[in-house]
């Protein structure tokens, strides 16, 4: 599958429910798009109501810090309007750690998984919350200091 599909398939959501059925059935939260291997995170809001991804019982888009830079995200609209989010793609191969947890989640409900040796297995709310404490820090590698400086020469 390519990337461009599969961000086009979540227009298709109505709810964040919807929405995350539709990214276990294509196999999130770790999935192979143009050979390669994502760590899938999706944040964003359905008529106000915010939906985001959870590593190891913290927002995504804080322990991913810089390594934020160096991951793919794509916006997406769905059906309603005032609806939609940007969905991100971290290369898996970036990740340094071989078991954490992720969690699809809005206010009512979530969509739970343990991630292990890069196998993804859908796990219970309470089993979710009851093995956090058990987590190692998330890592995931950033950008090189020379690499911010490269960047830092490009943007000026």
């Amino acid at each position: 599958m390519k990337i461009e599909g599969f961000v086009a398939s979540l227009r298709n959501a109505e709810t964040t429910g919807e929405l995350f059925e539709m990214l276990q059935k294509k196999g999130a939260p770790l999935i192979e798009l143009d050979g390669k291997g994502f760590l899938v995170i999706v944040e964003g809001d359905f008529e106000g109501r915010p939906f985001w991804t959870e590593i190891n019982g913290k927002r995504a888009n804080q322990v991913l810090g810089d390594a934020m830079l160096k991951s793919s995200s794509f916006p997406f609209k769905c059906k309603r309007p005032y609806t939609g989010g940007n969905v991100i793609f971290v290369n898996f191969d970036d990740v340094e750690v071989e078991r954490f947890l992720v969690a699809y989640r809005d206010s009512n409900h979530g969509i739970f998984y343990l991630i292990e040796k890069g196998n993804a297995r859908g796990t219970t709310e309470d089993e979710y919350e009851k093995t956090i404490p058990e987590m190692r820090e998330f890592k995931v590698k950033g950008i090189s200091d020379e690499q911010m400086d490269m960047m830092g020469a490009f943007f000026g």
